[in-house]
């Protein structure tokens, strides 16, 4: 009798291409640099192109990857494209130089242009940072070298008519519109796209400072392949010996709690109910004094309008209208030198002043009862784990160990959701670690019941937390969504937020044991949707309802504790 061998299905090949990017990329970081072009740099290039991301689109094909490419664009430094050498390092003393800090729109990093060739990006939070950057340099890699492999003519000497051009466009000092559409079309040629489908990215990532912006990227990407295929000039990453030597140590995480806990203690609120919410830095504050502060602006106390209106960056004025009223009733900013990139908010509801809060405590408490609220920027990946581990631990204040008193710990975050759109919720109950054993079950404060009628779709399950948002594939989602792990959706800090919490309530005693836990995302993206990944562009005011809505639950419940 014959045995059938079962073909490894699509999920399980996305696994495995995800498992060796990560062990490359680890081994990568031990042994200090790679060469994107050598034996290393085609082993990340072949797991990526086999894993196939979604939010990564058609970067397996031929023709170029536009979405993806602004995606990724957003989150590495401007300039990085003209670079052959790439040197992550830790946080050694860059800012103190001449050197003009550059920071990506949409990753919040200290990067710094060397010189002509050399780009330095600060890791300050953890491998989680690392491996981002790794993928997104991989994905620019591969678009890199799809133009080399279109202009380049057979004997590798010449190249094509649409490249001469287009270098002749990028190198002139004189430009005018008719050439530069002109520009657009060789370009368009050389990316295997239509002329409006460039002329769209032209439009996307064009800055006052340089216009040309879209043509001037294909330009080098393709210049730096294109001289690495003839010259043997190869393009280089390396890691810092001194980032290799403290990744791991929280040094970051750990300068950043003490800084805290000093404050908390200065102000007499360690002995306080300290409720610690992880947000972004606006809504618990709008939440708590927006409709009272601009109450005849907006009287309509039921409308997302104000909502929507200090949401916009034109509305400069009102936010600073709110944030005033704020300092005026407790609130203070504590700016994050660090280096974790975090920022923090205290809300001391001892301090609000009669009918400045839109929140009311009960009756009769006792001043040392009122509760701290403590908001915290987001973390990112694994940092979420080394922030929240640190900031449990207690501070040694000269006369012993003094403890915090923490009620309770909110997560509100974003989030890639399986079934349903942008803006819907997802409660979890509990959190799985991709590519792991790990599993995290917990009682969330927070359920379906406290959504219902607002509109929006609510889910509530097990939510996946990933390695990476960018190395997401269709298949290993299906195969989550459809299992009887009853996954609703994706993100990158819960296990971290919720291994901490436990070490800290269960084992190291430093918090109570029943301390209080709320989970809340709202959906950024549905990767299971084409055009609906987060490579497909932003929230808008789609993010309002949900941030909100979220925010007051979480307020209701610590006022009414």
């Amino acid at each position: 009798m014959t045995t059938k061998v079962k073909q490894a299905t699509r999920a399980q090949e996305s696994t495995n291409a995800i498992e060796r990017l990560y062990i490359t990329m680890r081994h990568l970081l031990n042994r200090g640099f790679y060469k994107p072009s050598g034996v290393s740099g085609n082993a990340l290039r072949t797991a990526l192109l086999l894993l196939r991301p979604e939010i990564y689109g058609s970067v397996a094909e031929n023709k170029a990857e536009l979405n993806g490419l602004i995606y990724v664009l957003e989150r590495l430094p401007e300039g990085i494209e003209e670079c052959r050498f790439i040197n992550l390092t830790s946080d050694e003393g860059f800012s103190k130089s001449h050197l003009k800090s550059i920071i990506p729109p949409k990753r919040r990093r200290n990067c710094y242009r060397i010189d002509d060739e050399q780009m330095n990006i600060e890791i300050t939070r953890g491998r989680s940072d690392i491996y981002d950057i790794l993928t997104h340099i991989t994905f620019l890699f591969i678009e890199s070298g799809k133009i080399c492999k279109r202009v380049l003519v057979e004997d590798g000497t010449a190249t094509i008519r649409d490249w001469d051009k287009l270098t002749k466009f990028v190198q002139d000092t004189d430009k005018d519109d008719a050439e530069r559409e002109i520009a657009m079309i060789h370009a368009a040629n050389i990316l295997g796209r239509t002329y409006d489908e460039v002329v769209e990215m032209q439009e996307k990532l064009k800055t006052r400072e340089d216009p040309d912006r879209f043509l001037n990227v294909v330009y080098w990407l393709g210049k730096l392949a294109i001289e690495e295929e003839t010259t043997g000039n190869k393009r280089t990453i390396t890691f810092s010996p001194l980032l290799r030597e403290r990744l791991g140590h929280h040094i970051h995480g750990e300068r950043w709690a003490q800084m805290i806990k000093e404050t908390l203690h200065k102000n007499n609120l360690m002995d306080r109910p300290i409720h610690i919410i992880s947000a972004n830095m606006h809504s618990v504050m709008n939440s708590l004094f927006a409709k009272k502060a601009l109450a005849k602006d907006f009287p309509d106390t039921e409308s997302l309008e104000i909502y929507e209106a200090l949401s916009s960056s034109k509305n400069k004025g009102l936010r600073k209208k709110v944030q005033e009223i704020a300092q005026k009733n407790g609130m203070f900013f504590l700016d994050d030198t660090s280096g974790a990139n975090i920022d923090v908010q205290i809300f001391d509801t001892a301090k609000f002043g009669k009918n400045a809060c839109c929140f009311d405590l009960p009756e009769g408490m006792k001043e040392d009862e009122k509760p701290v609220i403590f908001v915290m920027d987001y973390a990112f990946g694994e940092q979420a784990y080394e922030t929240i581990d640190e900031l449990l631990k207690p501070i040694d204040l000269g006369g012993g160990k003094h403890f915090l008193n923490v009620d309770s710990l909110s997560i509100m975050g974003k989030a890639g959701i399986l079934e349903g759109g942008k803006g819907d919720l997802m409660i979890p109950s509990a959190h799985i670690f991709e590519g792991t054993a790990d599993n995290y079950p917990f009682v969330n404060e927070l359920c379906s019941a406290d959504f219902e009628g607002h509109g929006l779709k609510v889910l509530e399950g097990t939510m996946v937390t990933v390695l990476g948002t960018s190395l997401q594939n269709r298949d290993i989602l299906k195969f989550f969504h459809e299992s009887t792990w009853n996954v609703i959706g994706l993100e990158m800090e819960g296990v971290h937020y919720q291994k901490a919490i436990q070490s800290a309530s269960k084992i190291r005693k430093s918090i109570k044991k029943d301390v209080k836990v709320r989970y809340a995302y709202y959906a950024s993206d549905n990767p299971l949707e084409t055009g609906s990944t987060l490579a497909s562009g932003g929230l808008g005011t789609t993010g309002v309802k949900p941030t909100y809505l979220i925010t007051d639950r979480i307020l209701k419940q610590i006022f009414n504790s």
